[in-house]
């Protein structure tokens, strides 16, 4: 939180003013997220070599940070229970995410064809989540 997150937020801020500052930020949407979290408890002694002290992977509770795109600024959506642990308001999957993306691209169609003609989803799970927008 003292090394990686500092410097992240630095560079993550700043693109986001340059592409507002160039009239961009409302066509380019930000995602930036992780295939897991890390374990709420620190001390584990599987994680962090001798001391115990890192972090686990975690794949129940994890963050993501969405901006431009046509989203509203400002908001948070879900959360997790008291320890971090698992989520308690608004569980999202990775397949709400993507359809999210997908709807700021204005792509709304998830139907295709195998070579036989048989219609599949491309991407059945999830909705997007339009409170977002």
């Amino acid at each position: 939180k003292d090394y990686l997150l500092p410097e992240f937020d630095r560079g993550f801020s700043a693109l986001i003013e340059d592409l507002s500052d160039r009239g961009l930020l409302d066509e380019t949407m930000l995602l930036v997220t992780s295939e897991m979290g890390r374990k709420p408890m620190i001390g584990d002694p599987r994680s962090g070599g001798q001391t115990g002290a890192g972090r686990d992977h975690w794949t129940h509770c994890l963050s993501a940070v969405m901006a431009g795109g046509g989203l509203r600024g400002g908001q948070t959506y879900g959360s997790s229970d008291r320890l971090g642990e698992y989520p308690s308001d608004h569980p999202v999957t990775p397949a709400h995410v993507v359809k999210t993306v997908y709807h700021g691209m204005g792509i709304h169609d998830l139907m295709a064809q195998e070579p036989s003609g048989r219609p599949y989803h491309l991407l059945e799970e999830g909705e997007p989540l339009l409170e977002l927008f």
